[in-house]
């Protein structure tokens, strides 16, 4: 395709650069050489364990061992995709004696995944030394860094949630917090490889990794398999018990966590700040990000950063640890925080964003979040989310290619405006954007403009991007252009792609296939990509493409499934916010 996307298939990207060759002076052989031998472990312990589950999948039939644990662990890996690796990982490690339901087949699996995990963090570490690494490679390397050390906080929380499995919570709220942690885990590890798919001088790096990766990815993938499993069994059976439908805590509800004086807040049309941000020094803070950087670790309480007017042009993060954050601005068009970090200057996609937010229950309201790189720099992310249980008010997310980046979790955008060209929403969160304005841009010459690239990796993932209740149009500036510039709802960034558009309203700025395919057959009978009660000059869907994976929605009961109360689990926490939503349809 014309433009140049750092998440087409690797096969077939283009030699754009070349890895630079290696100093070897004497004296750095031996570094070299341990770097090296280093390398050859890991990929000998790789090819030990696919060789460990061949030898299983080629002798497995005659293995004569019915004790019960063997039987439980057996029935548990039936369920996954990787039946074989989920059967000899746990077998290897010779702890079927701690086997006696599937809840243990699925702790013990996770524990094993977190050793591997830890073999690639290492992995990682000796890959960083050494001394021909591209600016991309060693940008993309710490990617893998952050993205590794979420994975093991993510492991860790799902073993202490499946502990109290299922009497802490209601099996709902269990299903959906369990599946979510883990869908996170699984693309985290694709979100490290992607890292290293800008150019051919990328792929020696990414083999090293590959392997690993991968393994993990598949671990992960068995136990979200066998979570699903053993969630909906139990969520069927109290129906059948109770007779009735489980149900979340009414939207009225306030979750647990939060406290007397957050409640009292949130309720408040004024919100009191904690600090104050000022470019021009009559605030507590200069900078956004060293208001963030004071905000205390894992706060239990919310955290207000409120933002005066003006332009910030700063590159901002918010870390794992800075939990309840909130970014208060004094109006979208005036609170602007702009950056212009791009993939053709050097950077991964994944760190070119100029907001990006990992610590859980963020919140934004009335503010712009801006990337100026430009059409010509490609993949340039405004505001990148990772936050868990994060919410946004009242925002603007503005740029050209890759504006809205989704990551991973559960997130909510609501009175909101994002624009931009080439997959501009993109991500494997599990969102919904509710009332927003959506505009497609004007993109570079012979570009074409799609909404979205969702980048679901695994059919049991509860991730997907919902559009429900809002505005698919144009800006001024394609309008008078928009017959020269295709525009697409959407296409799929990989193989499992989900994305349902319904209750929204559809211009004709949109093609009437309605959706384009990423590169051939690629994942079009496999994605899930559906409309429901459309209206518009671009909603008619007599002339949509006829793909497997595509379909009308009808049902209103189907529908409901990518509601916000459904979709996002938000009727347990998006009360909290202060925010205006919908539960329903």
């Amino acid at each position: 395709m014309a433009e140049s996307d750092s998440k087409q298939l690797f096969a077939g990207m283009q030699d754009s650069g070349k890895l630079q060759t290696s100093p070897s002076p004497s004296n750095k052989r031996k570094k070299l050489f341990l770097a090296l031998f280093s390398t050859l472990l890991l990929v000998a312990a790789v090819i030990g364990i696919v060789a460990g589950v061949n030898s299983r999948k080629s002798s497995s039939d005659d293995i004569d061992d019915t004790s019960p644990s063997h039987t439980i662990l057996r029935t548990s890996c039936s369920s996954t995709l990787y039946p074989d690796l989920c059967y000899s990982a746990i077998t290897t490690a010779n702890v079927t004696h701690k086997v006696s339901s599937q809840k243990d087949v699925i702790e013990l699996s996770l524990n094993i995944t977190t050793t591997a995990v830890e073999h690639n963090y290492f992995t990682v570490k000796k890959l960083l030394k050494r001394k021909n690494l591209t600016k991309r490679e060693k940008t993309a390397l710490h990617d893998c860094l952050e993205t590794i050390d979420e994975t093991l906080d993510e492991l860790h929380d799902a073993v202490e949630d499946l502990e109290e499995y299922p009497n802490k919570k209601s099996l709902i709220r269990h299903a959906d917090d369990l599946k979510t942690l883990i869908s996170s885990a699984i693309t985290n590890q694709e979100t490290c490889l992607d890292g290293f798919s800008h150019d051919e001088a990328d792929k020696h790096v990414r083999e090293v990794l590959l392997a690993g990766q991968l393994h993990v990815e598949h671990m992960c993938s068995n136990a979200l398999a066998m979570i699903k499993n053993m969630t909906d069994t139990d969520i069927a059976a109290e129906n059948k018990l109770t007779n009735r439908k489980l149900k979340e805590q009414e939207e009225s509800d306030w979750p647990a966590w939060l406290s007397a004086a957050d409640r009292r807040i949130l309720q408040s049309s004024d919100v009191t700040p904690n600090v104050v941000v000022a470019a021009d020094g009559s605030g507590n803070y200069k900078t956004v990000s060293a208001a963030v950087a004071a905000a205390p670790d894992n706060s239990k309480t919310r955290y207000v950063i409120k933002i005066k007017a003006g332009v910030y042009r700063e590159n901002v993060e918010v870390g794992k640890k800075k939990k309840n954050i909130m970014f208060l601005g004094e109006g979208r068009t005036t609170t602007i925080i702009t950056g212009s970090r791009n993939v053709v200057d050097g950077s991964t996609t994944f760190k070119s964003a100029t907001v990006a937010v990992v610590g859980e229950r963020f919140l934004a309201k009335e503010l712009t979040f801006q990337n100026t790189a430009g059409p010509s720099k490609h993949q340039a992310v405004a505001l990148r989310v990772g936050a868990d249980l994060s919410a946004f008010y009242r925002v603007d997310v503005l740029a050209y290619q890759d504006t809205l980046y989704v990551h991973s979790n559960r997130q909510f955008f609501i009175n909101s405006f994002i624009s931009g060209t080439v997959d501009f929403i993109f991500g494997n969160a599990a969102v919904v954007l509710q009332d927003c304005d959506i505009h497609a841009r004007k993109p570079n010459s012979g570009q074409k403009n799609m909404v979205t690239a969702q980048g679901r990796l695994d059919p049991n993932q509860n991730t997907g991007i919902v559009i429900q209740k809002s505005r698919i149009g144009a800006t001024s500036d394609l309008k008078s252009v928009q017959s020269k510039f295709p525009t697409f709802l959407g296409r799929p960034w990989k193989e499992y792609s989900r994305t349902v558009i319904m209750q929204s309203a559809i211009s004709d700025v949109i093609d009437p296939a309605g959706w384009h395919e990423w590169s051939g057959n690629f994942a079009l009978s496999t994605l899930f990509y559906a409309e429901y009660q459309n209206t518009g000059a671009g909603a008619g869907t007599s002339k949509r493409v006829n793909w497997k994976g595509y379909k009308v929605i009808t049902s209103a009961t189907e529908a409901q499934g990518f509601t916000p109360g459904t979709f996002i689990a938000g009727s347990s926490w998006l009360g909290s916010t202060g925010f205006p939503f919908s539960l329903g349809l």
